[in-house]
């Protein structure tokens, strides 16, 4: 029996085990599900095992870490696959057409929490090591999973983790699924991503919230400076105005503008499936060359007063807003966060007080474009897609990439399995069975690949 005929055979069992998994609300960012977190870290354990590795958790700081091995042929490559079990918090739950927890299939797509960002992706991993492990006794590669619980908020634990334990997880290479396809059509590989950095930004008033009518005109509301600051947060042409944001930031290459010309990118297409009358952005650029090798800068999320059923004649005390910023590679997230409160302070109404809650961050990432792991990857897309991969860049962030290179002086092959359309992040967050499938034969052949590498 070949690792592919394994996979064909158990797609009932891997898609149960799939659905098993995702019905944990393994969501990291809030407390109350502390026990979930760790109940789906013990299933994942005790799954890792099941199928013939070595694994156990490891605890942290915040979130535990899951680690798995296989010791093939010390002579043989060694290969580390990263992923994450934690997922994004569900809200809002009214917009899910079914329960986030509770996995279904409709029209070809598995909906749930965790379905693309990153449980079906890292599962795809774990079943095609199983594939290769039932089908021919051991593996041609000897092979590390590390995955953790924290990813959704910014892997606070997991940089200390790696430094202490760098011996236990020296590897070759390290492998990634938790990128995307080009399109439904077109498999990629992704060979650079945007940093993040992060910040919450809280203007208070008065010491108390007060009589809109009594006080109104008076003194200056929260709310009314929040928004007038974060209207200064972009020029007129789209671009951020935090003096100094762009000084590290470099051209876009005209190799990179002609290679992005060449994809097959449909900007009405796009625009229809967001649902907006028209797209915006930084003057001069591409739709494509904003989002992979711009940088940009976002509010998540605003708050403050009243804001029940009916109404509340107040000016309230406080005001806040969740701020991100995406970076290119040679932007320092310290440098760039620094530079926001600066701006912030020089911009805010004296008769309001500021405060800034800085967040870590990661810088951007570019892995080599040549050399033979890359075509390793491209081969093993090939045998489970059926079609030669694109390269590709990404506006989303994957901040440990970068620690794998500093701290294990690793590079990372960002194979993705998963779709944009996917709704990551989003309510009805999906991913497609036939992609999960592919991902899982993808994951079988890889391994072959890869050992051809050192061979």
């Amino acid at each position: 029996m070949t690792p592919y005929e394994y996979l064909k055979e158990t797609a009932g069992k891997r898609m149960d085990e799939l659905f098993k998994f995702l019905q944990f609300p393994s969501v990291s960012a809030k407390s109350e599900h502390k026990k979930d977190m760790l109940d789906c870290a013990a299933w994942l354990t005790d799954h890792l095992k099941a199928i013939g590795l070595t694994a156990r958790i490891y605890p942290t700081g915040g979130h535990p870490v899951v680690y798995a091995e296989y010791t093939a042929d010390k002579k043989a490559p060694t290969v580390l696959y990263y992923g994450h079990y934690d997922v994004q918090p569900p809200e809002p739950l009214e917009l899910w057409k079914s329960d986030p927890f509770k996995p279904v299939i409709r029209k070809g797509n598995i909906f749930a929490r965790g379905g693309t960002d990153d449980k079906g992706q890292v599962f795809a991993h774990v079943k095609g090591v199983e594939a290769v492990l039932k089908a021919a006794g051991t593996l041609p590669v000897n092979v590390k999973f590390l995955i953790e619980g924290e990813e959704e908020v910014s892997s606070v634990s997991l940089p200390k983790f790696i430094r202490k334990n760098k011996k236990m997880l020296a590897a070759d290479i390290v492998v990634v699924s938790d990128t995307a396809q080009y399109s439904s059509t077109l498999p990629a590989v992704t060979y650079g991503l945007r940093g993040v950095v992060a910040a919450e930004v809280m203007v208070s008033g008065p010491n108390r919230d007060v009589h809109s009518g009594s006080y109104g005109g008076a003194i200056t509301n929260p709310i009314h400076a929040l928004c007038a600051m974060v209207g200064q947060l972009h020029d007129k042409n789209g671009k951020v105005a935090v003096p100094g944001f762009y000084s590290r930031v470099k051209p876009v290459t005209k190799w990179e503008r002609k290679q992005f010309k060449r994809l097959p990118f449909n900007q009405e297409a796009y625009r229809k499936s967001l649902g907006v009358p028209a797209l915006a952005g930084e003057k001069g650029y591409s739709t494509i060359e904003r989002t992979w090798s711009r940088p940009a800068l976002d509010v998540n999320g605003i708050t403050g007063g009243y804001q029940g059923e009916g109404g509340k004649t107040i000016i309230p005390s406080w005001a806040s807003c969740k701020i991100t910023m995406r970076l290119v590679p040679d932007m320092d997230p310290t440098d760039v966060s620094n530079k926001l409160e600066r701006y912030l302070k020089k911009i805010a109404p004296k008769s309001v007080t500021l405060k800034i809650k800085k967040h870590g961050g990661a810088p951007g990432v570019v892995v080599p474009m040549d050399g033979p792991w890359l075509d390793a990857a491209g081969r093993a897309i090939k045998v489970g897609f059926g079609k030669n991969p694109l390269f590709i860049k990404e506006g989303g962030s994957i901040p440990i990439v970068s620690d794998f290179k500093t701290i294990l002086g690793l590079d990372t092959l960002l194979i993705g399995f998963g779709l944009h359309e996917g709704n990551a992040h989003s309510p009805n967050e999906s991913f497609r069975v036939v992609d999960f499938e592919n991902g899982c034969r993808t994951a079988a052949a890889l391994l072959f690949e890869l050992a051809k590498v050192k061979a």
